[in-house]
């Protein structure tokens, strides 16, 4: 039977969450712990978005063909194959008719944390990126808003980038201080390639003041990845959560 699983990992020893030639990925890690449970055939693990090697997640959704068992025997069985890899399985649930982890999907949301101190950290190492000099949350949040819309975003989307269209729309992008924290939240039905990360590192060319506010909307205009600011560190991006028309995890 189908079952939706939601799923936290640690991102910093994989190389992302799509199986790779050379090295581990999370989904490797999943299926060979669902074979274990599926008399040695392994089942196919499908996220609701892919992230790159170094990437965390506290809220991704995968499906996963598996026996008819208890959840909770579910949960725990793979928790226990996946030892001692950092990936866990927050919840089990069989998966409603006609679901897809990634194609159900109407809303994906990104958290990017940034370390904004002199000191490099050593509790948050590989989960921020450290940024020395002093930012200007402010002034970030005041360029973001520019970024907010139906935009073509090919100033933010890698060139690897697969999307049919460069066309998306961001429905939220925040910046907040919390101490020595940034955190800049991205809401929206689907992202480009890198398109969180890129945003992210011309936000940083704000806040520092190497650039105007006004000089992301003239980057978002000139639909030009080589005029957009570098991209942000892999570490410091977490994929925080799936919303689906029907909630699938049954909370309230």
């Amino acid at each position: 039977m189908l079952w939706a699983l939601e799923v936290e990992y640690d991102g910093t020893p994989f190389m992302g969450w799509q199986r790779q030639k050379h090295g581990l990925a999370i989904q490797q890690v999943m299926e060979e712990a669902g074979a274990m449970l599926c008399e040695g055939v392994v089942p196919a693990a499908v996220a609701s978005g892919r992230t790159d090697a170094g990437v965390h997640a506290l809220g991704q959704v995968v499906q996963m063909e598996l026996p008819d068992l208890p959840a909770k025997r579910i949960r725990e069985a793979l928790n226990y194959h996946m030892k001692p890899h950092p990936v866990v399985v927050l919840r089990a649930v069989p998966a409603p008719e006609n679901w897809s982890a990634r194609f159900s999907a109407i809303e994906r949301t990104y958290r990017y944390i940034i370390s904004n101190r002199e000191v490099w950290p050593t509790i948050e190492a590989n989960r921020v990126w450290h940024v020395r000099q002093p930012l200007d949350a402010a002034a970030m949040q005041r360029a973001a808003d520019m970024l907010v819309g139906h935009h073509d975003f090919s100033s933010f989307r890698a060139s690897a980038c697969q999307a049919k269209s460069p066309i998306k729309t961001l429905d939220e992008l925040t910046v907040t201080r919390t101490g020595t924290q940034i955190v800049v939240k991205a809401r929206a039905r689907s992202f480009l390639h890198h398109q969180v990360r890129n945003m992210v590192g011309s936000l940083k060319m704000v806040g520092e003041g190497t650039w105007p506010e006004q000089r992301v909307a003239e980057v978002l205009a000139a639909r030009d990845r080589a005029v957009a600011g570098p991209t942000a560190p892999a570490e410091g991006l977490y994929f925080v959560s799936v919303t689906y028309e029907r909630d699938v995890f049954g909370r309230a």
